[in-house]
């Protein structure tokens, strides 16, 4: 990189400069956040006599912007502290921190003279060096630096970021026509590294690709909803994960994103391109102009095209019926082609599936698929000159599995273009000429089709990503795989589902322990599945406890002990990476390497009380060591603070909401990394791997590293449980569950404190797992949990 950002400028704290803001903060840059001075006092000021001079009041707009960053759901930042790397000010006062800042991003309001005279401001200060960039969807990137400097303009670009930008991975850049080439790699490559974005090239056209594609499919999937007469919950019921979408489907989406901003968008983008063969698709019906009329704008004033209503005690959504613009509850309409197409493992076989159908919903999915999918053809190459950019923007900009180009791919071209044809929709004539050079497909093993060289090429490959698939298997069986990284690495990965452990994965793992111990210098143990590992099969620990094998059960758990023993002192260093859900064991087996390297997405915690079990794998053990322990190292140090904190955070299930959080609740250890990428999670943590064998590893020394605080500290827990039975604040299989853990805490029957070494620790836990599994509130627990997926309090 040829540039250095220590600290950025963000102008506009409304609900997207915040949240820029934020996400900057995130990956530990410091962040001003600008706002303009209000010209009018609110009444609350003028009864506290302030006036339009006083700094509370000039600060007032920017204030609320990182209030609203503060108190954000989801969160917007890391960890609530995080807000301290933000400072506040005002375009009168405080536009010095235009001059001090090395990248400078407008996200005010979508007016172009409003826009230029700001860059004016801009260029009038600036860094020679630092870097200028707009938020901007519907405004002319060339239009906004026009008649600036020339410095100004070699610096200029668009940087997109989608809502909230923390969670959604897409990061548009645009460049000027006289963006320096060094810029627009130095933008692209910190975009991805630093802020963990995937980015996606784009041209200068109306609303860049994942907006022109996303609004299209949305209008018109909008007027087909409405013409043939949905219920708008019947459509998110089928317009969801089962087709490659998220679980928000398509209004439940629209409620999500704001009404008010889908509006205005669509209406921009209509007037913005009259050439458009599919312009009326993007007219917007009328429904939601209504809606914006009467400030239904879904999630952030309460309703929209859902409302929440209470029914009793209990909290339900109804839908708007556009008819008489009334809520009423959802019907649940059942289709034998979304319901048969459960059965199918793969989105290709779902969607191929469903489209065969001739349903009510297999119309609606393949009639909106088929006129979203010729639409995007011809947006090729006036948005973009590559179809993964397409693909890739659609994808990371709405979080669905397959973009538009994978997704004909998915469902056959020839087959579908026929068919598309049929039905009067207009395919690109390039996707025809493709089918008759015989290119069958988008995408052929590892390559895409370019439109200019009408072949096949190579898809572009960043420097820091590692495909697992891709890479040599030495060994496997239904539930992990160990494979060679290269340069002497090796990685256990699992591929169970949600990579619940099992003892699959420990017959894999205990053999991978003597094959690095070998051949290899070091192991990584990751995956890029749908989670890290969202904890245990419970479904064996179940069948075991009904059938009272508790030889069975112990073995289990000592099997699992012995592993991440061997992990954490072998010779080999082992670096985890967990991303996602690490959860129960899955956090066992993330704190078990010497080092982590976790994805900054990473929601990490020891969750088995919710079952009425304790951690048996190790995770006590760990959050002793790694909490309790060091402070005790300390003379004269009470431990109860410390022993509080662990128990509070094992015995109530807490989840840390990001690899940060985890770092301050002691899942992670200080030395710890945490990535902002996932995709590049794998070779970072090898890469960590290699500089530990650089530096000449050596694995620590067994020994008495445990402070178990003894009898006294574990009646002071009792006490404390006793409080939470008698305040209605814990059932009393809870106060069981609490007494198991606090007595592996303290050490057992330890009558004073002393230092033990960690398999005494791990001793206990498995007895009292053992013990726990007898009980039949446990087991009840476990069985609510597998017939329903949620936490049974009993």
């Amino acid at each position: 990189m040829t540039h250095s950002i220590n600290r950025v400028c963000v102008i506009g704290s409304g609900v997207m400069g915040g949240a820029i803001a934020a996400h900057f903060a995130n990956a530990g840059i410091p962040a001003y956040l600008l706002d303009i001075v209000p010209n009018k006092l609110t009444p609350e000021e003028e009864k506290k006599g302030l006036t339009l001079q006083a700094p509370v009041v000039r600060n007032r707009i920017v204030n609320a912007g990182l209030d609203a960053v503060k108190k954000a759901r989801p969160a917007a930042l890391f960890a609530p502290q995080i807000a301290e790397r933000i400072t506040v000010g005002n375009l009168e006062d405080h536009f010095d921190f235009v001059a001090q800042s090395d990248w400078i991003i407008e996200v005010i309001v979508e007016n172009l003279k409003i826009k230029q005279s700001l860059m004016a401001r801009i260029d009038a200060v600036r860094k020679p060096d630092s870097i200028i960039t707009t938020n901007t969807s519907g405004i002319p990137i060339a239009d906004i630096c026009a008649g600036r400097s020339e410095s100004f303009q070699q610096h200029f670009l668009g940087t997109h970021f989608f809502n909230p930008p923390r969670y959604l991975k897409l990061l548009e850049v645009i460049p000027s026509p006289k963006t320096a080439p060094d810029v627009l790699k130095f933008v692209m490559e910190f975009g991805e590294t630093v802020l963990g974005k995937g980015v996606v090239l784009c041209k200068d056209r109306p609303n860049f690709i994942a907006n022109r594609i996303g609004t299209h499919m949305g209008i018109s999937a909008l007027k087909y909803t409405l013409a043939n007469g949905y219920p708008f919950s019947e459509v998110d019921d089928f317009t969801g994960p089962v087709i490659g979408r998220p679980k928000t489907a398509s209004y439940r989406l629209l409620d999500l994103v704001g009404i008010d901003v889908m509006y205005h968008v669509a209406k921009n983008l209509y007037e913005a391109v009259p050439e458009d063969e599919s312009r009326e698709d993007l007219k917007e019906p009328g429904l939601l102009d209504e809606l914006v009329k009467r400030n239904w704008l879904g999630n952030k004033s309460k309703q929209g095209f859902y409302k929440e209503v209470r029914v009793g005690d209990k909290r339900e959504y109804h839908v708007l019926d556009p008819k008489t613009m009334d809520y009423k509850a959802p019907e649940k309409v059942h289709y034998d082609s979304i319901t048969n197409a459960e059965f199918y493992d793969t989105l290709g076989e779902k969607l191929r599936y469903i489209v065969s159908q001739n349903d009510r919903a297999a119309q609606f999915i393949w009639d909106t698929t088929a006129r979203s999918l010729a639409y995007a053809s011809n947006r090729v190459p006036e948005i973009a000159d590559e179809i993964y950019a397409v693909d890739n923007a659609m994808k990371w900009g709405f979080a669905n599995e397959a973009g538009p180009f994978e997704t004909w791919d998915l469902l056959g071209v020839a087959e579908t273009v026929a068919r598309m044809e049929k039905d009067g929709l207009r395919v690109a004539a390039w996707v025809k000429e493709m089918l008759k050079t015989g290119h069958p497909s988008f995408y052929k093993d590892g390559m895409y089709y370019d439109l200019k060289a009408k072949d096949y090429r190579p898809l572009p490959k960043s420097k820091n990503i590692i495909v697992l698939k891709n890479q040599k298997v030495i060994t496997s069986n239904d539930s992990a795989s160990l494979i060679d990284l290269g340069d002497g690495v090796a990685c256990l990965e699992f591929h169970t589902k949600m990579n619940a452990l099992d003892e699959g994965i420990v017959e894999v793992a205990t053999a991978a322990m003597e094959q690095v111990d070998k051949n290899f210098v070091g192991m990584v143990i990751g995956n890029q599945g749908e989670a890290f590992s969202a904890g245990a099969n419970v479904v064996t620990i179940f069948m075991a406890a009904e059938q009272k094998e508790w030889d069975k059960i112990d073995e289990i758990a000592k099997a699992l002990q012995n592993f991440l023993m061997a992990v954490r002192y072998s010779a080999r260093p082992t670096v985890t990476a967990p991303y996602g859900y690490t959860f129960g064991g899955g956090c066992e087996v993330a704190m078990a390497g010497q080092r982590m390297v976790a994805h900054a997405e990473s929601y990490v915690g020891l969750v088995e009380v919710g079952m009425g079990l304790i951690p048996a794998g190790g995770g006590c053990k760990e959050m002793l060591r790694r909490v309790v322990s060091p402070a005790m190292q300390t003379p004269n140090t009470d431990p109860l603070p410390f022993l509080q904190r662990v128990f509070e955070t094992v015995g109530l299930g807490k989840v840390a909401t990001s690899a940060e959080e985890a770092k301050q609740m002691g899942f992670l250890a200080p030395s710890d990394r945490i990535v902002m990428n996932r995709d590049q999670l794998i070779a970072e943590a090898k890469r960590t791997v290699l500089e530990m064998v650089a530096e000449g590893y050596r694995p620590p020394a067994r020994g008495k590293i445990i402070y178990a605080a003894g009898e006294r500290m574990l009646a002071a827990l009792r006490v404390a449980l006793y409080s939470m039975v008698q305040g209605k604040y814990a059932s009393e299989h809870d106060a069981v569950v609490g007494g198991k853990l606090s007595y592996i805490l303290c050490g057992g029957n330890l009558t004073s404190p002393a230092w033990v070494d960690e398999q005494y620790i791990l001793d206990l836990e498995r007895e009292a797992f053992i013990s726990l599994c007898g009980e039949e509130k446990t087991r009840e627990r476990i069985s609510h949990f597998l017939n329903t997926g949620k936490i049974l309090r009993n």
